[in-house]
């Protein structure tokens, strides 16, 4: 999904362009970042191949240790594709493709990779949380 909507996004969105979708809420563009959020570390491609190879491999693990656990499997599935989609991008283009801005707040514009890692984190705490 996340690759699909990427390919969309630059097949449809000039670079740099904003169109409303939803108005004052969701802005639809197509900006390249080569760093993470809020442009932290931009430019420093090799070391987030590092830190997501790094990332994937105890993910795996992990995912693996939980078997027969619903939410870790879920939680730890939507990281793994999240953190995934955004490498795709950075070994393919060196950059990632960003496309949703919401309007209502400062809010840095990410991408399906970005939501399916958010969502995948509060799984992993609710997950965490029901354990104790």
């Amino acid at each position: 999904m996340d690759q699909l909507v990427k390919v969309w996004t630059v097949a449809n969105i000039e670079l740099g362009a904003v169109h409303g979708a939803i108005p004052g809420i969701l802005s639809l563009t197509n900006i390249q970042n080569d760093g993470a959020a809020w442009s932290i570390l931009e430019g420093k491609t090799g070391f987030f191949y590092l830190i997501t190879i790094a990332a994937l491999a105890a993910l795996g693990y992990f995912l693996y240790r939980t078997r027969g656990h619903f939410l870790y499997q879920i939680s730890l599935s939507l990281i793994i594709a999240g953190a995934f989609g955004n490498f795709i991008d950075r070994l393919r283009l060196k950059y990632v493709v960003d496309m949703f801005q919401l309007d209502f707040i400062n809010f840095p514009i990410f991408n399906v990779a970005d939501l399916s890692l958010t969502i995948g984190v509060i799984i992993l705490f609710i997950a965490i949380l029901k354990e104790d």
